[in-house]
């Protein structure tokens, strides 16, 4: 009996494509991915008109500073609960792959949906931090599921097709937002975001753990691997990964999130008015996810010609740059709507350094402790990233303005580049077991 043959339809076919399952299977992490992606974007596209009917009913005025420094904490809830996510990790490694990612689906899908009966902003906090916890989860479990199915010769271009699937989402949410958003109002928004409940299910039934896993399911029972990641093998390692995404995360976030906020300002004072604002908005924000997705595919080109420290490098100066020039120069110029734009749209392609983690971080790490190495690098930093969110409202609210609090986020990807040389270069080393 051959390989193939031995491995079920988890295996290469024997000419070399993808068997049915592996095509499942990555259908499968790639749509919970958008979905993801579609959940983690609706607070942003409407956390405005959120907060203009919330926070009087919560009995706080609903200024343009309050509105911008509540925002701000609800992303920051948002972080933490992503934070959480790193508990994921240990149930992955433990309990499998494709049975944990159904469990993250449905948790975010609930609690999104659970947003558009909020009655104040405090219960709405409460939904955006629950959403969090099943949305960090998701690309760990997927993430890690498609480095263990696909072959070598086809593993870095995977995790490159995965992280589209986010930024799809983001696009999906934009076209929402100028559909179900602009017609129906923002609690039908996230009443959207029920939907991947409906994929959980699909993704329990249809997608059989990988084979890599299962043949280490008797060490994966034993190990303690939240401990094992900062065992004296790993802990460099586990210490630069989380570093590094958290850099990822500050940037990427700051400049996402607070972008239909600047572009709100830069319309009005460019004469738009009424429903063009938001329909602006969305299509701004589809040309940034279109941009990150393009930047997604580049990765894994980069990774395999440059290796992966210096094409993160790469990507985290493009990062910096177009950061700086969007919200530190072209923000205060008079008549800078087009440009802006144009700017965010390299913000956008740069953005998809993070998919150079869905190939990098797999490569680090035995299957026994794999799925929480790479949750606890995504989740940890996001507890930065809610600090610096934070501190983000405060200074917008102290200073009146997004642009220069936000352009100096782009500091984060500079002090990245200078953490990269104590990363693990893993270029043509393949997948440990």
């Amino acid at each position: 009996m051959n390989t193939a043959t031995a491995l079920g339809d988890r295996a290469l076919v024997p000419d070399g494509r993808l068997s049915r399952q592996q095509k499942i299977g990555f259908l499968g992490c790639w749509l919970g991915w958008v979905m993801d992606g579609v959940d983690s974007f609706i607070f942003a596209l409407v956390f405005v008109p959120s907060m203009k009917e919330l926070l009087p009913a919560s009995g706080i005025e609903a200024s343009a500073g309050n509105i911008a420094f509540t925002g701000s904490i609800m992303f920051a809830l948002f972080l933490i609960g992503w934070g959480m996510a790193f508990i994921w990790g240990p149930i992955g490694d433990k309990f499998g792959r494709a049975r944990t990612l159904a469990m993250t689906i449905v948790v975010y899908s609930v609690f999104t949906a659970a947003a558009a009966f909020a009655q104040d902003v405090y219960q709405l906090a409460a939904f955006r931090f629950l959403a969090g916890i099943g949305v960090g989860g998701e690309w760990a479990l997927a993430g890690t599921f498609v480095a263990e199915t696909f072959p070598e010769n086809k593993r870095a271009k995977a995790g490159g097709w995965l992280q589209t699937g986010y930024y799809v989402g983001f696009f999906i949410a934009s076209a929402l937002n100028f559909t179900v958003g602009a017609e129906y109002g923002w609690r039908a928004m996230f009443l959207c975001g029920l939907a991947p409940v409906v994929l959980a299910l699909a993704v329990r039934m249809a997608v059989k753990e990988p084979h890599k896993w299962e043949s280490k399911l008797p060490e994966a029972k034993r190990a303690k691997p939240l401990r094992e990641i900062f065992g004296e093998q790993f802990r460099q390692r586990t210490i630069v990964l989380t570093s590094l995404l958290t850099c990822s995360i500050i940037g990427l976030w700051a400049g996402a999130v607070y972008a239909p906020a600047a572009l709100t300002q830069l319309a009005t004072k460019a004469g738009y008015t009424g429903q063009e604002v938001p329909k602006l908005i969305s299509y701004s924000s589809m040309l940034f996810s279109f941009m990150t997705i393009c930047g997604c595919l580049a990765v894994p080109f980069f990774a395999e010609k440059l290796g992966r420290r210096r094409a993160t490098a790469l990507f985290f100066f493009g990062m910096a740059a177009s950061i700086l020039v969007a919200f530190g120069y072209f923000f205060y110029r008079q008549d800078a709507l087009v440009p802006f734009i144009v700017t965010m749209a390299f913000v956008g392609f740069f953005g998809g350094n993070f998919a150079i983690y869905s190939i990098w971080i797999p490569e680090q790490y035995p299957t026994r402790v794999r799925a929480t190495a790479f949750a606890w690098a995504i989740s940890f930093g996001r507890f930065i990233g809610a600090g610096v969110n934070f501190l983000l409202g405060w200074a917008i609210s102290q200073t009146g303005t997004l642009g220069a609090p936000v352009a100096m986020t782009s500091l984060a990807f500079i002090i990245g580049i200078f953490i990269l040389p104590w990363a693990l270069e893993t270029k043509d080393k393949g997948l440990p077991d």
